[in-house]
Protein backbone atom coordinates (compact mmCIF):
# COMPACT_ATOMS: atom_id res chain seq x y z
CA UNK A 1 0.00 0.00 0.00
CA UNK A 2 1.27 3.46 -0.87
CA UNK A 3 1.19 6.41 1.47
CA UNK A 4 -0.77 8.65 -0.94
CA UNK A 5 1.97 11.25 -0.54
CA UNK A 6 2.40 13.60 -3.49
CA UNK A 7 6.16 13.84 -4.04
CA UNK A 8 6.37 15.53 -7.43
CA UNK A 9 4.22 17.73 -9.61
CA UNK A 10 4.48 19.98 -12.62
CA UNK A 11 2.55 22.99 -13.86
CA UNK A 12 2.84 24.05 -17.47
CA UNK A 13 1.13 25.24 -20.59
CA UNK A 14 1.10 21.73 -22.09
CA UNK A 15 0.36 18.34 -20.58
CA UNK A 16 3.27 16.51 -22.20
CA UNK A 17 6.35 14.36 -21.56
CA UNK A 18 8.43 17.38 -20.54
CA UNK A 19 5.92 18.24 -17.82
CA UNK A 20 5.80 14.62 -16.63
CA UNK A 21 9.61 14.50 -16.61
CA UNK A 22 9.75 17.69 -14.51
CA UNK A 23 7.38 16.09 -11.98
CA UNK A 24 9.54 12.95 -11.94
CA UNK A 25 12.69 15.02 -11.31
CA UNK A 26 10.97 16.80 -8.43
CA UNK A 27 9.85 13.49 -6.92
CA UNK A 28 13.39 12.09 -7.11
CA UNK A 29 14.77 15.23 -5.45
CA UNK A 30 12.14 15.13 -2.68
CA UNK A 31 13.10 11.53 -1.95
CA UNK A 32 16.78 12.50 -1.65
CA UNK A 33 18.10 11.64 -5.11
CA UNK A 34 18.20 8.50 -7.19
CA UNK A 35 20.55 6.72 -4.79
CA UNK A 36 17.89 6.93 -2.04
CA UNK A 37 14.95 5.65 -4.05
CA UNK A 38 15.37 1.92 -3.64
CA UNK A 39 13.02 -0.06 -5.86
CA UNK A 40 10.31 2.24 -7.19
CA UNK A 41 7.42 1.27 -9.42
CA UNK A 42 5.50 4.21 -10.84
CA UNK A 43 2.00 3.40 -12.02
CA UNK A 44 0.42 5.64 -14.66
CA UNK A 45 -2.16 5.47 -17.39
CA UNK A 46 -1.06 4.96 -20.99
CA UNK A 47 -1.05 8.64 -21.90
CA UNK A 48 1.39 9.85 -24.51
CA UNK A 49 3.34 11.80 -21.88
CA UNK A 50 4.23 8.52 -20.11
CA UNK A 51 4.88 6.46 -23.25
CA UNK A 52 7.16 9.10 -24.79
CA UNK A 53 10.76 8.01 -25.27
CA UNK A 54 12.20 10.96 -23.32
CA UNK A 55 10.00 10.19 -20.28
CA UNK A 56 10.82 6.49 -20.44
CA UNK A 57 14.53 7.39 -20.69
CA UNK A 58 14.21 9.67 -17.63
CA UNK A 59 12.64 6.81 -15.67
CA UNK A 60 15.49 4.55 -16.74
CA UNK A 61 18.13 7.07 -15.66
CA UNK A 62 16.78 7.21 -12.12
CA UNK A 63 15.92 3.52 -11.88
CA UNK A 64 12.12 3.88 -11.79
CA UNK A 65 10.18 0.95 -13.23
CA UNK A 66 7.07 1.97 -15.13
CA UNK A 67 3.74 0.20 -14.70
CA UNK A 68 0.80 1.20 -16.85
CA UNK A 69 -2.89 0.63 -16.39
CA UNK A 70 -5.05 -1.19 -18.86
CA UNK A 71 -6.67 0.78 -21.65
CA UNK A 72 -10.13 1.92 -20.61
CA UNK A 73 -9.85 0.85 -16.97
CA UNK A 74 -10.65 3.71 -14.62
CA UNK A 75 -9.98 1.56 -11.55
CA UNK A 76 -6.24 1.25 -12.23
CA UNK A 77 -5.72 4.94 -11.44
CA UNK A 78 -8.67 5.57 -9.12
CA UNK A 79 -6.58 6.92 -6.23
CA UNK A 80 -4.74 9.57 -8.24
CA UNK A 81 -7.85 10.44 -10.25
CA UNK A 82 -9.65 11.08 -6.95
CA UNK A 83 -6.76 13.31 -5.89
CA UNK A 84 -6.91 15.24 -9.17
CA UNK A 85 -10.63 15.80 -8.61
CA UNK A 86 -10.00 17.08 -5.07
CA UNK A 87 -7.22 19.48 -6.03
CA UNK A 88 -9.22 20.73 -9.00
CA UNK A 89 -12.26 21.44 -6.84
CA UNK A 90 -10.40 22.91 -3.87
CA UNK A 91 -7.97 25.05 -5.86
CA UNK A 92 -8.94 25.54 -9.45
CA UNK A 93 -12.67 26.06 -9.00
CA UNK A 94 -12.53 27.97 -5.71
CA UNK A 95 -9.52 30.20 -6.36
CA UNK A 96 -8.27 32.34 -9.23
CA UNK A 97 -4.57 32.74 -10.00
CA UNK A 98 -3.55 35.77 -12.07
CA UNK A 99 -0.11 34.29 -12.83
CA UNK A 100 1.43 30.86 -13.24
CA UNK A 101 3.92 31.69 -10.47
CA UNK A 102 1.07 32.36 -8.03
CA UNK A 103 -0.62 29.13 -9.05
CA UNK A 104 2.60 27.17 -8.59
CA UNK A 105 3.13 28.60 -5.09
CA UNK A 106 -0.46 27.88 -4.05
CA UNK A 107 -0.42 24.35 -5.46
CA UNK A 108 2.87 23.63 -3.68
CA UNK A 109 1.42 24.93 -0.40
CA UNK A 110 -1.77 22.90 -0.90
CA UNK A 111 0.24 19.73 -1.55
CA UNK A 112 2.38 20.38 1.52
CA UNK A 113 -0.76 20.72 3.64
CA UNK A 114 -2.25 17.63 2.01
CA UNK A 115 0.86 15.56 2.72
CA UNK A 116 1.14 16.67 6.35
CA UNK A 117 -2.47 17.18 7.46
CA UNK A 118 -4.99 15.38 5.23
CA UNK A 119 -6.07 12.18 6.96
CA UNK A 120 -7.11 9.06 5.06
CA UNK A 121 -9.22 6.18 6.31
CA UNK A 122 -7.13 3.84 4.15
CA UNK A 123 -4.04 4.95 6.14
CA UNK A 124 -5.57 4.37 9.57
CA UNK A 125 -6.62 8.04 9.75
CA UNK A 126 -3.02 9.18 9.28
CA UNK A 127 -1.73 11.80 6.90
CA UNK A 128 0.52 10.56 4.09
CA UNK A 129 3.68 11.71 5.88
CA UNK A 130 2.34 10.44 9.22
CA UNK A 131 1.81 7.05 7.58
CA UNK A 132 5.35 6.99 6.19
CA UNK A 133 6.79 7.91 9.60
CA UNK A 134 4.74 5.17 11.28
CA UNK A 135 5.84 2.70 8.61
CA UNK A 136 9.51 3.53 9.22
CA UNK A 137 9.04 3.26 12.98
CA UNK A 138 7.31 -0.13 12.63
CA UNK A 139 4.08 1.18 14.20
CA UNK A 140 1.69 -0.12 11.54
CA UNK A 141 1.12 -3.71 12.69
CA UNK A 142 -2.25 -2.81 14.24
CA UNK A 143 -3.39 -0.93 11.13
CA UNK A 144 -2.39 -3.80 8.84
CA UNK A 145 -4.34 -6.28 11.00
CA UNK A 146 -7.43 -4.06 10.88
CA UNK A 147 -7.16 -3.72 7.11
CA UNK A 148 -6.94 -7.50 6.59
Amino acid sequence: MGSRRIVGFGIGEHHDADLATAALRMAVAVRGGKDNLGEVIMHTDQGSEYTAKNFQAACGRVGVTQSMGRVGSALDNAVIESWHSTVEFELRQLEHFPTQAQARRRVAAWIEEYNHDRRHSSLGMRSPIGYELALRAGDLAQHKEQAA
